[in-house]
């Protein structure tokens, strides 16, 4: 595991340079043998991505062993900067695939024809690539801002929702912290769950962020677990770097909400490697027995 390791954070600084092609990698890098379903969030090697390109770091991503893909780019109808028919047959041809995206507009009344046309394409894009879910990742409601402010976007979302849906995909809202502090007596995440359209908006608990926001992410789990269908695994750093996070618990509640899509996400890295630190958050899942 250690020779693993290195020969990945030895890639890992060959890939941000842009001295390995992609080729090249694949042949030197020994994939996994585990059939485990883990998940990654594309955002975790952004660095590597703007550095190398997408396909380098898909190619690295696959071999470490990750299945399912989330993205975080997006714009005029391409994702990462390919066609999504291309993208879908990238992926594919590494073994994973890309079940969600991180994709979003704010609302604006004076440009609601433009929103939502972006919202068209964006839709179709999606449902090119494959996708089941897109994903708002946040919005410019918090605790400073009117009830009214988060009952516009509690219509917007289900909006977008229904148009989601039209195409076979499903939309929904991925949380931070501060969608667990209050406007006046209603708490921002509750209020969104409960006032959005359960029929078109699903949810993604970011379980670091709830647990940050000063809440038990298996609670929320089980409180709403009919519109959290998916989640964010998440920790300070590397997944399970910090022992804070309860992951067991967590994993057990997924397991009886029947929550197959999941991803990691790494924002910070103990030793400024986001190659390295999506070695150790897999292998850390890989080997948590509670982890199916």
């Amino acid at each position: 595991m250690n020779n693993r390791r290195d020969f990945l954070k030895q890639t890992s600084l060959l890939v941000a340079g842009g001295l390995v092609a992609p080729r090249l990698l694949a042949s030197n890098l020994s994939g996994s043998a585990s059939g485990k379903y883990i998940g990654i969030q594309l955002y975790s090697l952004r660095d590597v991505i703007s550095k190398s390109g997408i396909l380098p770091v898909l190619e690295t991503v696959a071999k470490i062993g990750y299945k399912n893909l989330e993205t975080a780019s997006y714009d005029n109808g391409k994702i990462y900067g390919m066609a999504p028919a291309e993208f879908k047959k990238r992926v594919a041809d590494l073994g994973m695939v890309c079940t969600s995206a991180h994709v979003g507009r704010s609302w604006s009344k004076e440009k609601e024809a433009e929103v939502m046309a972006w919202w068209d394409q964006a839709i179709e894009a999606h449902r090119e690539a494959g996708l089941k879910y897109m994903i708002q990742a946040s919005m410019p409601v918090n605790e400073k801002s009117s009830l009214d402010d988060l009952k516009t976007y509690c219509d917007y979302f289900s909006a977008i929702g229904e148009k989601a849906a039209k195409a076979g995909l499903q939309f929904g809202y991925h949380n931070h912290s501060f969608e667990f502090k209050q406007i006046g007596t209603e708490r921002i995440y509750d209020y969104l769950v409960e006032h959005v359209d359960p029929e078109h908006v699903i949810f993604e608990l970011d379980v670091y962020w709830c647990q940050e926001g000063g809440f038990d992410p298996a609670a929320y789990l089980k409180k709403y677990s009919k519109q959290i269908r998916l989640t964010h695994i998440k920790d300070v750093k590397e997944i399970g770097a910090s022992g804070k996070m309860d992951f067991k618990t967590i994993f057990k509640q997924m397991k009886a909400n029947k929550i197959k899509d999941w991803y990691v996400e790494i924002e910070d890295y103990t030793n400024h490697d986001p190659v390295e630190s999506a070695q150790v958050s897999y292998e850390f899942l890989n080997e948590a027995k509670y982890v199916r």
